[in-house]
């Protein structure tokens, strides 16, 4: 990259007629706010007072600990408030610029207003479902013998499912939020330099990280809090805190199903659009990507925060809190068979590693800097070296923090060099979310041999584009599955070596151990998510710039940061599939620990020889199958109406091509955004319903049949091939597709024929193909097995 890029020697704008009218709009402000922005500072600030004196003494009342988490979350709060004070605080460029960012913001908010008012009326249709499940269950000595009822466990798996899925929606606004307002500055940026540019897009993506990670942790924190002292927990006659994280199982529930429909619906939307927009304005009218007079070109950049932004800040929240209660519920269980005296460090420990991912992740975004390379002169940095540098000062920081995490709550009299063994089942975990990356990378980056030779493919034309494509995806399964492997069965026997023993001598800490490796792998989770959300920033201010029409100079920086935010998101893809596998097996075995709960015998092995048990597993399987293909035909079928919008709005204004006539974007944004809503209930109700259905049907037969626990056994099994099938084919979604994204942006530099050549109408293909591949059916993969996990912990009860 050359001085005039660096130094901002832009020269005059290129000479295009701009007669597009201003499609500037009121901005939006949620209801809340302007509630918020009604009531005076003072009595404002008193409130907030309140509020933080009410968690303090009920932290204080509950343990030590939650105080320590508290404070940390609300710090990191207050660090994301200057954030996005700094990131506000830069220019938004021509009055061009701005019209175009606030037609893509209104688009967005508008599209989540809907999304997520659809989302909450079937949050509480299922809750009311879950109360009547509750309200007729059984219940486990430990809740009989602390006074529980069941009517009391109905209103807090409600109140839990209600509140998880509350602050799912919450964190996926605020992705949404800070990335519709950060892309214009970014864009702004890009004339004058590429490190402020990418400075900017990091610090942007950090504020969503830690809020979002912040909401996880703080929210599982409160609830446990009120619980414990509305219950009096550990007080005579009353619950044992090693039983109360399975009274937050709704939480993680509600997280999830926001989750998936939030992937579901964003990742239709965006992907739908991206597709009409690419196949008739790049393929059939040879105009560039991100072209105004492509009339799908908004709905493609607000997709790229609905679909890309809100949904993975929800997917990430859901990722989060499935694996704390998970593994709180691990933990609880452990130290209950071990007898150990104060259980409260293994039930807590999970909310210390993630506060201290926070803090860690602070640490590596504050680490990127606007500063030039020493010794280099003229050029910029590979925005991804500094991106990886980043990302190494944070995982230096976790393994130390992670270790003295071990050391303050996992030590014991009982067997003092336990914490040792935790502490390296962490490592594991962290050296294997590294690997992930690396692995992601390797085969999604253009530097790589992989792309380039998908790339290569494309100059022999459409099919065998295709089919290395294809090939590459079904081959970038192997090293992660290996890895996954290693990571559990190393974990596993580090913690089962630990010297934790139940009251007959057996090794307990195995399970407990991959847990600590999920909580390793997830400890700098709020540095991955910055990477994330840097991707879909640097693609809407690549937008913003093309349709504005800058100079080509400023292009080529945009080009570059959104070639390495494509890279990013494929590897955080990768990561979050990685954790998804190691969480999944968590929850798997919280579920068998609470099916032995409530069936008062011992639940430890699934026996896929019995005909029953092996049906379970194959319907699980068919569901990863049943539910990818109807998130990529929903994709297809919404995507065709764009195509034929697009085409017709080229036939009936023919002066679209000389900018004499503006195409009509909100028709487009219309067209992508009720179909989406419509195409995504139908795979996420599959999702819901089947596991209970199945539990359901076969607990009849079983009672029939003289086998008590065959509908939970069944379940069992459905789940743990769904997960296997769900983990191999999202990675090869999302691989396959990022490869073939990168393909084409490596054509785009002006290899093999550059743009506009038949190769790169191939790698064209490729990417369309890809599309709902890495966008739609792949990240919906790895939040759907994550909820049919705890979707089975929720309704364990009919099934037994």
């Amino acid at each position: 990259m050359d001085d005039d890029m660096e130094g901002g020697n832009l020269g005059p704008y290129q000479d295009r007629p701009r007669t597009f009218p201003s499609m500037k709009s009121k901005a939006y402000i949620p209801w809340i706010f302007r509630v918020l922005m009604r009531i005076n500072v003072r009595v404002l600030l008193v409130l907030l007072l309140v509020c933080f004196g009410a968690i303090f003494y009920i932290g204080a009342s509950t343990s030590p600990i939650i105080v320590f988490v508290f404070s940390v979350c609300i710090i990191s709060f207050f660090v994301s408030i200057y954030l996005t004070k700094w990131v506000l605080a830069k220019d938004e460029g021509p009055p061009e610029m701005s019209e175009i960012s606030d037609a893509i913001r209104d688009g967005a908010e508008g599209f989540f207003r809907t999304q997520y008012g659809t989302i909450s009326k079937m949050a509480l249709l299922l809750g009311l479902v879950i109360f009547a499940i509750y309200l007729f269950r059984n219940t486990t000595p430990q809740q009989e013998s602390s006074g529980l009822g069941r009517a009391t466990s109905a209103y807090i798996t409600v109140a839990a499912f209600l509140f998880g899925a509350l602050c799912s929606g919450v964190a996926g606004y605020v992705g949404m939020w800070v990335s519709v307002r950060a892309n214009v500055r970014v864009s702004s940026a890009a004339r004058r330099s590429a490190r402020e540019a990418l400075q900017i897009a990091v610090r942007a993506g950090g504020f969503s990280a830690l809020v979002v990670v912040g909401m996880a942790v703080m929210g599982v924190a409160i609830l446990y809090a009120i619980l414990y002292v509305w219950l009096g927990v550990d007080s005579p006659g009353a619950m044992k805190s090693t039983d109360l994280p399975l009274l937050l199982v709704g939480y993680g529930f509600g997280a999830s199903f926001v989750a998936l429909f939030a992937q579901l619906g964003g990742g239709i939307f965006t992907k739908a659009a991206d597709v009409g927009a690419d196949l008739v304005g790049k393929v059939e009218q040879g105009i560039p990507e991100d072209d105004p007079r492509n009339p799908a070109v908004i709905a493609d950049l607000v997709g790229d925060n609905v679909g890309d932004c809100a949904a993975r800040g929800a997917d990430l929240f859901e990722s989060i809190a499935a694996e704390i209660i998970s593994a709180m519920i691990l933990g609880g269980t452990m130290a209950k068979h071990c007898k150990i005296e104060d259980p409260s460090g293994f039930i807590l420990f999970p909310l210390v590693v993630h506060s201290f991912d926070l803090v860690v992740s602070s640490v590596g975004i504050f680490s990127i800097r606007n500063k030039r390379e020493s010794g280099v002169i003229g050029t910029v940095e590979d925005p991804m070296k500094t991106l990886e540098k980043g990302y190494s000062v944070t995982i230096l920081l976790a393994v130390l923090t992670f270790g003295l995490s071990t050391r303050w709550l996992l030590y014991t009299e009982q067997a003092p060099s336990a914490w040792l063994n935790f502490a390296l089942c962490g490592l594991v975990g962290i050296v294997t979310a590294y690997a992930f990356v690396w692995i992601s990378k390797y085969y999604t980056d253009y530097k790589y041999e992989p792309v380039r030779t998908l790339a290569l493919a494309s100059s022999t034309g459409h099919g065998t584009n295709i089919i290395a494509g294809i090939s590459l995806g079904l081959e970038s399964t192997a090293l992660p599955v290996l890895v996954i492997s290693l990571a559990i069965v190393s974990a596993f026997w580090l913690g089962r070596t630990s010297g934790l023993t139940d009251e007959a001598g057996n090794p307990t800490g195995g399970l407990f151990g991959t847990a600590v490796a999920t909580m390793g792998m997830l400890s700098t989770a709020a540095y991955v998510l910055t990477m994330d959300m840097f991707g879909p920033i640097a693609d809407n201010a690549g937008g913003i710039v093309e349709m504005s029409q800058q100079p080509e100079s400023v292009r080529e920086i945009t080009d570059v940061l959104d070639a390495v935010g494509n890279t990013t998101k494929a590897t955080t893809k990768g990561f979050a599939i990685g954790s998804a596998a190691l969480a999944s097996f968590l929850l798997f075995s919280a579920y068998m620990d609470e099916v032995a709960a409530f069936a008062q015998e011992p639940f430890k092995q699934v026996d896929i020889a019995i005909p029953e048990v092996f049906v379970g597993g194959l319907l699980g399987s068919m569901l990863i199958f049943l539910f990818s293909a109807w998130a990529c035909s929903a994709v297809g079928r919404t995507a065709q109406e764009v195509v034929n919008e697009v085409r017709r709005q080229f036939i009936e204004r023919p002066g679209i091509m000389d900018y004499k006539e503006k195409p009509d974007y909100g028709r487009c944004v219309s067209i992508v955004a009720s179909a989406s809503l419509r195409e995504m209930i139908k795979p996420g109700a599959l999702a819901i319903i089947s596991p209970a259905v199945v539990g359901f049907l076969f607990r009849i037969l079983g009672y029939y049949t003289g086998h008590p626990l065959l509908g939970a056994k069944v379940v069992a099994s459905m789940l743990m091939f769904a997960t296997v099938s769900g983990i191999l084919m999202a990675l090869f979604l999302n691989t396959a597709g990022g490869a073939w994204d990168n393909a084409k942006k490596y054509i785009e530099t002006g290899a093999l024929g550059g743009k506009g050549s038949d190769t790169h109408k191939a790698a064209v293909t490729g990417d369309t193909v890809g599309d709902p591949f890495k966008d739609t059916a792949g990240p919906s993969l790895h939040v759907l097995i994550k909820m049919l996990a705890t979707i089975t912990l929720v309704m364990a009860p009919i099934f037994l």
